[in-house]
């Protein structure tokens, strides 16, 4: 029931989720409440003495008072205000559904109420279904509540981060957790997530460890570190007891290093790190850079001529039978010694284009015997967008600075729909043999131009891609059995040749229409997986193609419950219905739980929903805006392409894309 209370009967409730905030945003939400009033009503419970609790808003309720002590409001304000009847475990998720979405919570927050969901009777699956999130995540958020208590108060008061707080999660053993806490609180250099989860996962390391060899035990004394022996140790065997004096001194050294060697490549930066590799944190959001190995020298070619020749020598004693033993033994042991020093000197390491070292870098890596190693990759940045910890995904349609409505999807489901909608554009792509062949042939020629900092749109030079999903298969879409079927019906009668040669004779002896077919499936099958949405998924390319092409996604990909509306929120379903039925349409679902509104949307969009003729031809046309092939920019100057025009060999008046695909 909706409810005008005056503010000063509006108390904060024990339910409410929300324990922490950011004054800079509180700051944002007063003025912006002092400029245009409240925007969006108060969730409250009834109390005692004619007072209301309130479940969701408490930061607006909290700005309307401090504009009433500026005496910019009167404090019996009358506030807009949706009234619950329901019971206080209902109230906990509707405080956090309502948070969830709006200013970014913290993880302290989100771990208390997700725990608080869980005791009273809900299962992880329940809790990540009803806020459109990632199994995956909400068990992290579980995790952190069972953190000692001492490391939890400094993530919610943000005195650690979520991944040093993840790191210390790597132990269920709450005491561990503590002494590691205090340890690296009273260290002077600040810890990372690597070194945390090392220490938490080791209480002393042995003199042999490669931390212990790189700092030299003279070092680690001097500084005042610790050292336990039993009777027979020996110095690979002894326990190093300050593990987070070790982590500093090495971490030190490690940064020396890299910063001599930064300077000594010419290049922007070098990682240390005190694994034996690059983890995937270090280079997450880094790109490889093309690089090619030194070139030889003179001296050097000259010496690999020299070793061939010793090398034919002695293979000609291994291949006389009447060879003596000890010719032979002599032999075999000068031929691995002349293979290991050609080896040398064809180890090359790699040099990059001069251009490119202003924003290169290196990674430092800690061999197993305690020295630096510089792994002979060249990384550079590339900007993605912003995802929270679990994946989530604020989805932006089109391009950016579009004022199209945002939704945040599940990294899961974004992956999903954009190889999806993939395998629709490959299916249409593979339908047309001359598309792609001129696909083919602009992609090779357009090589050599091409940035390396932008994301390819095919792989024509690389392995088929997996998708970022290993393992997901839309078996039920048509668009993926259209392409299923397409490649049963290629003739592979060449597959017959023993060997590269005959096989490629063979192919070329199949009939024209036959080696188009296969030029259209390797085509498509490139193509990588991508969404109508701002992002690494984005790839303006594959928009052009589907705009070319005239595709119309409704008829090959439709949202249901399972692939669509159990993975996004409540609203983004109503908003959906509006955009088919206006508000009329999606006032009948604003009641109903997210469960069964998942289901009557999955109906209304199938078309067997009884409503108007006009909503159904909608609802039946409809499909996420971040499906869809974006429009050409017509602001921009791009010319417009009729889908009907553009190319004589597709008639979208005579022939479904499926009719294509036949």
């Amino acid at each position: 029931m909706i409810k005008s209370i005056p503010l000063n009967k509006l108390v904060q409730s024990p339910r409410n989720v929300r324990r922490h905030s950011e004054p800079a945003a509180d700051a944002e939400l007063k003025a912006s409440i002092a400029a245009r009033g409240l925007l969006q009503n108060l969730i409250v419970r009834p109390a005692a003495k004619g007072r209301f609790e309130v479940e969701a808003g408490e930061r607006r309720r909290q700005a309307m008072l401090a504009l009433a002590q500026e005496k910019l409001l009167a404090r019996d304000h009358e506030v807009t205000c949706l009234v619950l009847e329901d019971s206080a475990e209902s109230a906990v998720e509707t405080s956090l559904a309502e948070n969830f979405h709006r200013l970014a919570m913290n993880p302290a927050d989100e771990a208390q109420a997700f725990a608080a969901l869980v005791t009273g009777g809900a299962t992880v699956e329940d809790v990540a279904r009803r806020f459109g999130l990632t199994i995956r995540f909400v068990e992290g958020r579980l995790r952190l509540a069972t953190l000692a208590p001492v490391v939890f108060e400094a993530l919610a008061s943000g005195q650690i981060t979520l991944d040093i707080a993840k790191a210390f999660g790597a132990t269920s053993d709450q005491e561990i957790q503590t002494r590691v806490f205090e340890q690296v609180s009273s260290g002077y250099y600040a810890p990372n997530p690597d070194s945390v989860r090392r220490m938490v996962l080791s209480g002393t390391v042995r003199g042999s460890d490669p931390r212990a060899r790189l700092v030299g035990r003279d070092a680690y004394i001097a500084a005042g570190g610790r050292i336990e022996r039993e009777l027979f140790d020996d110095d690979d065997s002894e326990s190093w007891v300050d593990v987070a004096m070790l982590e500093s001194l090495a971490t030190a050294k490690m940064e020396e290093q890299a910063k001599s060697i930064a300077a000594e490549q010419g290049i922007a930066w070098v990682k240390p790190t005190l694994d034996p590799y690059a983890s995937h944190d270090l280079v997450e959001g880094l790109v490889r850079l093309p690089a090619e190995p030194a070139p030889l020298s003179e001296a050097e070619l000259a010496r690999l001529d020299a070793l061939d020749a010793s090398y034919d020598e002695h293979a000609a004693i291994l291949e006389d039978e009447d060879s003596a033993e000890e010719a032979v033994a002599a032999a075999e042991a000068a031929i691995e010694a002349i293979e290991r020093e050609c080896q040398d000197i064809r180890a090359r390491p790699p040099v990059l284009a001069p251009e490119l070292k202003a924003g290169a870098g290196m990674v430092l890596v800690l061999s197993r015997d305690g020295t630096p190693v510089l792994q002979p990759v060249f990384y550079g940045e590339r900007q993605v967008e912003t995802a929270s910890a679990d994946g989530g995904i604020e989805v932006v349609p089109g391009e950016e600075g579009s004022d199209k409505r945002r939704a945040t999807l599940s990294r899961r489901l974004v992956d999903e729909l954009a190889m999806q909608r993939r395998d629709v554009l490959a299916l249409h792509v593979a339908s047309d043999p001359g598309l792609a062949l001129d696909i083919m042939v602009f992609t090779l020629a357009d090589a050599d131009t091409h940035d390396w900092r932008a994301r390819a749109a095919t792989t024509l030079r690389a392995p088929v891609p997996a998708g970022p999903i290993a393992g997901f298969e839309a078996k039920d879409a048509p668009a993926s059995g259209a392409i299923a079927e397409l490649r049963s019906g290629l003739d592979e009668s060449w597959r017959a040749g023993t060997d590269a040669t005959s096989r490629f004779d063979l192919y070329r002896a199949l009939p024209e229409e036959a080696r188009a077919a296969w030029l259209g499936y390797v085509v498509a099958r490139s193509l990588e997986a991508s969404l109508n949405m701002t992002g690494e998924r984005q790839l303006p390319f594959q928009d052009h193609l589907g705009r070319l092409i005239g595709i119309d996604m409704a008829q090959w990909w439709r949202p249901t419950a399972a692939n669509y509306f159990d993975r996004v929120s409540k609203q983004a379903i109503l908003d959906a219905l509006s955009d088919v039925g206006g508000l009329e349409l999606s006032s009948r679902f604003a009641s109903v739980k997210k469960g069964d509104l998942a289901m009557s949307a999955e109906r209304v969009f199938a078309g067997t929903y009884i409503t108007e003729v006009e909503v159904r031809e909608k609802a039946l046309a409809w499909v996420p805006e971040v499906m869809r092939f974006a429009a050409a920019a017509q602001d921009a100057g791009e010319p417009w392409i009729d889908a009907t025009t553009a190319d004589p060999a597709v008639d979208t008046d005579d022939q479904s894309p499926r009719e294509l695909a036949a």
